[in-house]
C-alpha cells in the first residue's frame, strides 16, 4: 500500500509542474523543431489584431460600420424588380374625396287654416380635413319661396367633431334680396348635441347670427325623437323681411321618426314658432299671429 500510494503522490506531482509550464509541455510534444527563437511572450500577449488596429487609427468601429452598411443598402434589394406595375399606389384613408347628400327635413306644416312646405338640406364635397359645403333652408308658401337661405361655404376640420366654416350667404323670397359672408362652427358637443352656430356681415353694415341644435333621442334603434331648437339674431330690422332687430324669431319642435333604413325614415312632429319685435307687430298688423303652433309630418334621408 505504501509503495501505491508513493506512486500516486509522484504522478500527481508531475501534472502540476506540467500544468504550470505549458510551453515546456507543447515544446515535448513536438521534437524535432527549434524553439529557441519563438517569442513566447508575444505568443501569451493579448495585443489586438491588426485589423482592429486600423479600425482604431481610422477612428471606425465594427459596430459604425454595420450600420452603414444597413442604412446604405438597396431599399429594392429584397423585391426581385417588382413594383406596382402601373397599378395606383394605396391611399389613406383620410386621402379618399367623398360626397353626400343630407336631406335633414323635407316636411309639410299646418299652422291654423295656413299649409305650408319646408326643407333644410346640405351637400359637400371633399375629404376628411377639407370639404365644399352648400347648405340651404326655406320655406315654400302656396307655390311661392316665402323665405330662403342659400350658402356655400368652405369647411375645415378643427378636431375630430368639429368643422369650421367660412363663404357666403344670399337671402332670396319675398322683400329685398340680401348677401352676407358667413363663417362659424358645426360639429356635436358631449353627448352628441348637434350644433351649427354661425355669424353673418352683411351690406349696410348689417350682422346676423344663427344658432340651429338637434340631439337624437332613442326610444329604439329605429325609433326616434329629436328635440330642434333655431334661434336668429339681428343687428338691424328689415321690415321686407319681417325681420326684427336683437333676438328676431325662434323655433322650437319635437320630430319623432322611424328609421326604415339608416339613410331612409318619415316622422311627425308638432313646432312652436315666435316672432319678436317690430317684425312681430307687422304679422299681427296684417290679422296674422305672432306665436304659432306648427303641426309636422316629413321625411328624413340621405345618401
Amino acid at each position: 500500500m505504501k509503495l501505491v500510494f508513493v506512486a500516486l503522490s509522484i504522478v500527481f506531482a508531475n501534472t502540476r509542474v506540467g500544468a504550470a509550464e505549458p510551453e515546456s509541455g507543447i515544446m515535448e510534444m513536438m521534437p524535432g523543431h527549434d524553439h529557441s527563437s519563438m517569442d513566447h511572450a508575444g505568443m501569451m500577449s493579448h495585443e489586438p489584431k491588426p485589423e482592429t488596429k486600423a479600425m482604431k487609427h481610422t477612428g471606425h468601429s465594427p459596430k459604425q460600420d454595420l450600420t452603414q452598411s444597413t442604412t446604405k443598402r438597396d431599399p429594392h434589394a429584397y423585391t426581385d424588380g417588382l413594383d406596382f406595375s402601373g397599378l395606383s399606389k394605396p391611399i389613406m384613408g383620410d386621402g379618399h374625396t367623398l360626397g353626400a347628400l343630407i336631406v335633414d327635413r323635407l316636411e309639410g306644416v299646418r299652422a291654423r287654416d295656413d299649409f305650408s312646405m319646408t326643407y333644410d338640406w346640405q351637400a359637400w364635397f371633399g375629404g376628411d380635413y377639407n370639404r365644399l359645403i352648400v347648405r340651404a333652408e326655406g320655406e315654400i308658401d302656396q307655390g311661392t319661396f316665402k323665405s330662403a337661405r342659400n350658402e356655400l361655404l368652405w369647411g375645415h376640420a378643427l378636431t375630430a367633431y368639429w368643422d369650421t366654416q367660412v363663404g357666403v350667404r344670399y337671402d332670396s323670397g319675398l322683400g329685398a334680396d340680401r348677401a352676407w359672408g358667413a363663417f362659424g362652427i358645426q360639429g356635436f358637443a358631449p353627448y352628441w348635441i348637434y350644433i351649427e352656430a354661425t355669424a353673418y356681415i352683411g351690406e349696410q353694415g348689417r350682422a346676423a347670427f344663427r344658432l340651429e341644435s338637434e340631439y337624437d333621442l332613442l326610444i329604439t334603434q329605429k325609433l326616434i325623437l329629436q328635440p330642434r331648437l333655431e334661434v336668429n339674431f339681428y343687428s338691424q330690422s328689415d321690415p321686407s323681411r319681417l325681420i326684427s332687430s336683437g333676438l328676431s324669431n325662434i323655433e322650437a319642435g319635437l320630430r319623432l321618426r322611424y328609421e326604415f333604413k339608416r339613410e331612409f325614415a318619415p316622422y311627425i312632429g308638432i313646432e312652436w314658432a315666435n316672432t319678436f319685435g317690430s317684425a312681430a307687430d307687422a304679422i299681427r298688423a296684417q290679422g296674422k299671429k305672432a306665436e304659432e303652433t306648427r303641426f309636422i309630418v316629413g321625411v328624413h334621408f340621405w345618401f
